[in-house]
């Protein structure tokens, strides 16, 4: 099935082109790629471009812990030729269906698992062993990322064919190492005395390690939005905040002014909320329509506020 999946694609030839999200077909001779993520399916979709069929299963602006697909989506995953899939647990109500599909034959890449991932440093999750999968926030291993992805596309084909999938995926990666060298010259601003970051969940543990940041603390004391703060949750984030003289707090576009709130009418504490896009990349029009452009708002946001 996999080389199937291949031959379709360099055959086709390969091109460069934006996020799309088309419905799974067998129709016009292409193969059905089905990605959960909208950051891993604007990855995928600049490297085969219109020679696949891909459905990107995560909408904009969606939260990736809690959101779920209809009857027809689960269906078009158990029926894909290959599924693209974070892992990790941050699909937590996909993950019986990639179980699903893959007992059916389908062939599942877990790209989290791949990356040799870090544990949580702190919080819930680091108290149950668990593995980070917020991977994408450190731009070094979606470089990493793409070639595991290009890897399993390339890894049944000769070498004339593998050069031509190469070169897709050279084009992009070569984006990807601009955007890592921009994303460190931005953080790297920041004095190191300042290099705290709190936030509404813990996402950022891989941006932290790479570039010498430490999560100091979070509202939701997991990698999980699905929790909800206790009052000593709270009580332990405000002594936090104000013995580190934290100067901004960061919460994730869809809901800072929510967390902001939370902050001032529980812990009685006001601090300034700084809105980044830390688990989804919005419509079109939004200022993270792409992975690229995700990351370096990010990187400008955090940059401008503890620097």
């Amino acid at each position: 099935m996999r080389h199937r999946i291949l031959a379709a694609v360099t055959a086709a030839g390969i091109a460069t082109t934006g996020l799309v999200a088309v419905s799974c077909s067998t129709d016009n001779g292409k193969p059905d790629i089905v990605v959960t993520t909208n950051i891993l399916g604007d990855v995928v979709t600049r490297l085969v471009g219109d020679t696949a069929d891909v459905r990107v299963l995560m909408k904009p602006d969606a939260d990736p812990h809690s959101f779920g697909i209809s009857a027809k989506e689960a269906g078009d995953v158990e029926n894909a030729d290959l599924v693209i899939a974070n892992g990790l647990g941050l699909e937590e109500g996909l993950s019986s269906t990639i179980d699903s599909a893959r007992d059916r034959g389908v062939d599942v890449l877990e790209v989290g698992e791949e990356i040799d991932p870090l544990p949580y440093a702190s919080g819930a999750g680091a108290a149950d062993g668990a593995k980070d999968p917020h991977f994408w926030t450190d731009p070094g291993r979606m470089i990493d990322a793409t070639g595991i992805i290009e890897d399993r596309m390339t890894d049944d084909l000769d070498d004339g064919e593998a050069d031509r999938v190469h070169a897709a995926a050279a084009s992009y990666r070569s984006d990807l190492e601009d955007l890592d060298r921009e994303v460190t010259d931005l953080l790297g601003t920041v004095p190191e005395p300042r290099r705290k970051l709190v936030t509404n969940h813990h996402v950022f543990g891989y941006l932290a390690d790479r570039f010498n940041y430490r999560v100091i603390g979070a509202v939701i004391p997991g990698g999980t939005t699905l929790a909800s703060p206790s009052a000593a949750d709270l009580r332990d984030l405000t002594t936090t905040i104000r013995d580190n003289r934290v100067p901004a707090v960061f919460a994730d576009s869809s809901q800072p002014s929510r967390l902001a709130d939370v902050l001032a009418s529980e812990a009685g504490l006001t601090v300034k909320v700084i809105p980044l896009f830390s688990e989804s990349l919005t419509g079109p029009d939004g200022e993270a329509a792409n992975y690229i452009d995700m990351q370096r708002t990010n990187a400008e946001r955090i940059s401008d506020a503890l620097a």
